[in-house]
């Protein structure tokens, strides 16, 4: 498995967990204090995350690290 594919399905579950919660991508972004193109980018698998955010994403889409993964 490549780190593309492993991007690619994390970007499509935090894509799934914020519509779930009625987030737009700008709205998730300033809750992350993070720009929108940002949020787009991880959810097309294009960009990667640190631990710090994807701590702070979790919280932000009421779920766990665990849930995002």
């Amino acid at each position: 498995m490549s780190d593309s594919d492993i991007s690619v399905r994390f970007g499509k579950r935090v894509k799934e967990l914020r519509l779930r919660n009625k987030l737009s991508q700008g709205k998730l972004a300033k809750i992350l204090d993070v720009h929108p193109t940002y949020i787009s980018g991880i959810e097309r698998g294009k960009r990667n995350m640190s631990l710090k955010n994807i701590e702070k994403l979790a919280k932000a889409l009421n779920s766990n690290i665990k849930d995002l993964l």
